[in-house]
C-alpha cells in the first residue's frame, strides 16, 4: 500500500510515517519508479508505535515490540522484549508524578496565601441569615477547583445554588476530637456526595449551576473533587473571605473556625432564598431541589396568568 493510504488506515499522518522510516521502525519497499510500498503488516506496526506511545514510551522505546512483531516473534518474544521497557517508563511516570504533585503543592500553597492578602471589609456579623436575602453577593474572585476564576457577583443567568458546608473528612485521616461532633465531618465526604448525586435532578429542577463551598485549602478541595469525580467545582475559601464581606455565620471548632451549613440561591447576583438551619443534611439536596421545582411552577402559573390577561 502507499503511504497515503497506510496514514488513512492507521490514522496517523504521513510526516509521521516519514519520521518512522527514517529511525528505521516501519521501513517500506522501494519500487522501480521510486514510490514507497508497504507491506500489509505495516499497519499493525503503526498501530503498535501508536498504542505504546499514549502509553507514555518514546518512539525509540518502541523498538523492541516493534522489531519483535516485524520477526514475527511469538508472545513469549515481545513479552520478555517489553518487561524491561514497561519498568522503566512506569519508573520515569512516578518520577514525573511526584515532581508533578509537589509542584501543585506549592502552587496550592501559595494560592491560599495571596487569598489571605485579599483586602475585605471587616466582618459584618448577620444575625439571621435570613437576612441575607435581597442582598447582592460581593464581587470576590476565587480559583475553583477546576481551576476556573469564580466571581460571585457575577455567576451568570439563571439560578446559582452554593451549598456552604464545614469541612469533609478524608479516608483513612483522624479528625481532631474538637471536630467530631461537626455534622458532615466523621463521612469521608458527605456534603460533597450528597449534592453530586443529585445533581442532575437539580439542574432540571432549574439550577444552572451548583457550587460547594468551605474553609478548606484548594489542595484538599482538589483532591476530593478528583477523587469523589464531583460534576461541579468546589470553592475553597480558607481565609473565610466570604464570611467577612458578606456576613456569613461561622463557628470555632478547637482552633479552626468553619462555616455554618447552610445554602444560597443566587439569581441575577442577588441572593433569592437561604436554607438555614439545615436539620437534616442528607436530605438537603432533595429540599433544594423541590424549593426550586416549586419557583419554577409558580414561575410557569404567573406566566399563564399574565397571558390570558394579555389575550
Amino acid at each position: 500500500m502507499r503511504v497515503g493510504e497506510l496514514a488513512r488506515q492507521t490514522g496517523t499522518t504521513i510526516r509521521a510515517l516519514r519520521y518512522y522510516e527514517s529511525v528505521g521502525l516501519v521501513v517500506p519497499r522501494r519500487l522501480g519508479n521510486g514510490y514507497r510500498e508497504y507491506d500489509p503488516i505495516a499497519v499493525r506496526l503503526v498501530d503498535q508505535i501508536r498504542e505504546l506511545m499514549a502509553l507514555g514510551l518514546s518512539v525509540e522505546e518502541t523498538r523492541p515490540f516493534v522489531e519483535s512483531i516485524a520477526a514475527g516473534a511469538d508472545d513469549a518474544d515481545v513479552c520478555a522484549a517489553a518487561l524491561a521497557t514497561y519498568r522503566s517508563t512506569i519508573t520515569g511516570l512516578q518520577e514525573r508524578i511526584g515532581k508533578l504533585t509537589a509542584q501543585r503543592d506549592a502552587l496550592d500553597a501559595r494560592l491560599d496565601a495571596v487569598a489571605g492578602r485579599v483586602v475585605t471589609a471587616g466582618p459584618a456579623a448577620v444575625a439571621d441569615p435570613g437576612n441575607l436575602i435581597g442582598r447582592a453577593l460581593p464581587a470576590l474572585v476565587f480559583y475553583a477547583t477546576d481551576g476556573r476564576p469564580v466571581d460571585l457577583g457575577a455567576l451568570g443567568p439563571g439560578r446559582s445554588v452554593i451549598f456552604v458546608y464545614p469541612l469533609t473528612g478524608r479516608p483513612g485521616v483522624d479528625l481532631p476530637n474538637s471536630l467530631l461532633e461537626v455534622p458532615g465531618a466523621l463521612g469521608d465526604a458527605e456534603p460533597a456526595t450528597w449534592f453530586r448525586d443529585h445533581h442532575a435532578e437539580l439542574r432540571t429542577a432549574g439550577a444552572a449551576r451548583v457550587y460547594g463551598l468551605s474553609a478548606q485549602s484548594t489542595g484538599y478541595q482538589r483532591e476530593l473533587a478528583h477523587r469523589l469525580r464531583l460534576p461541579y467545582p468546589l470553592i475553597p475559601d480558607p481565609r473565610l473571605t466570604l464570611a467577612a464581606a458578606f456576613g456569613l455565620p461561622t463557628f470555632t471548632a478547637g482552633d479552626m473556625t468553619l462555616y455554618e451549613r447552610l445554602t444560597l440561591v443566587v439569581a441575577d447576583g442577588v441572593v433569592s432564598h437561604v436554607f438555614h438551619p439545615i436539620p437534616s443534611p442528607a436530605s438537603h439536596a432533595l429540599e433544594v431541589m423541590r424549593w426550586l421545582t416549586q419557583q419554577r411552577a409558580t414561575a410557569g402559573d404567573e406566566g399563564s396568568r399574565w397571558r390570558r390577561r394579555a389575550s
